[in-house]
């Protein structure tokens, strides 16, 4: 129902009604174009562009020499790395958590939804500051983890903590309103038909999800791979060790190694304009599917769950 609406609130012919109503002076429309124009360029454009002008100033030999230092070649690593625990795990609570929430009504829903919201109100530093005052020497938990030779901070471990933290939103927060706005109509029509619930997840509620749960990981495998703040205080700026790529531009930069600095930092932003371009590609495909499930709604030759495939 949701979906119908927003669909039909965007057709072309509710645009066509509405556009008499709001059209103006052909001088107002261009002057907002100039400012959103001049807006983009300045603050966006320039400087994407002034990171690769500058990493490549010293030539093609230097911008590679800098990618494959050692220690940029383990920054990248530990990145990876990194992205790569922590996006997978918060793909399955994002999935659970939209699940329950969108599905089922229970004691402290409305707590579960502030705590999703959390980090996103909370500055990444503090965050950070959090898994000091736990795991840290005079932590809570600090002199048990050091009796039983246990690094959490400092380490890989508390670096995946804090990007788990400050990442763990996205995936919930794209799936819930989706998961809300589609309804159970279909799950409960696969599970009166006699599909478990397995089947049901597999043969209905993923596929009906698939492009929103694209959406959510892309955008939290960029925050997981951008994250300075958090990782920043739990790291310890170990060379080679626990430095991610962005604490390695920021140590490049504050040593004035501008060349080795903007060629990691154009790495970063060459992975940023990949991300882009995937999350305009699952926008464009979530549009194109929820099109054409209002066309083929009035027709329904057979139950959804038994018409796919696991």
């Amino acid at each position: 129902m949701g979906a119908t609406v927003a669909i039909s609130a965007a057709s072309p012919t509710s645009r066509a009604t509405a556009s008499p109503a709001l059209a103006g002076p052909p001088w107002v429309r261009y002057l907002l174009i100039g400012i959103a124009t001049l807006f983009l360029g300045v603050f966006l454009l320039v400087p994407l562009v002034s990171v690769f002008h500058q990493a490549l100033a010293k030539g093609v030999d230097t911008y590679w020499q800098s990618l494959t230092d050692p220690d940029a070649l383990a920054a990248i690593r530990l990145t990876l790395t990194v992205a790569a625990i922590a996006v997978p795990l918060n793909l399955v609570f994002g999935v659970a958590a939209a699940w329950a929430i969108a599905r089922f009504e229970f004691p402290g829903k409305s707590l579960l939804i502030t705590l999703i919201d959390l980090p996103f109100s909370v500055s990444p530093v503090i965050s950070g500051l959090v898994y000091v005052l736990l795991f840290g020497a005079q932590g809570w938990f600090g002199p048990w983890l050091a009796e039983h030779d246990i690094r959490i901070l400092f380490a890989v471990p508390g670096i995946v903590l804090a990007t788990i933290f400050v990442t763990f939103p996205f995936v919930a927060r794209e799936l819930i309103p989706l998961m809300q706005a589609q309804g159970n109509d279909e799950e409960e029509a696969a599970i009166v038909l006699g599909a478990s619930g397995w089947q049901t997840f597999w043969r209905v509620t993923l596929p009906n999800i698939r492009w929103g749960l694209l959406y959510g990981v892309i955008l939290c495998n960029a925050r997981a791979m951008g994250e300075f703040g958090a990782v920043s205080v739990v790291s310890g700026h170990i060379r080679g060790m626990t430095n991610t790529m962005p604490l390695h531009v920021e140590i490049l930069y504050n040593e004035y190694n501008f060349a080795a600095a903007f060629a990691v930092a154009s790495l970063l932003a060459l992975l940023a304009l990949v991300t882009l371009a995937l999350k305009t590609w699952v926008e464009y495909r979530l549009h194109a599917g929820a099109t054409q499930q209002i066309e083929a709604e009035p027709q329904h030759s057979q139950p959804a769950w038994q018409g796919r495939t696991a």
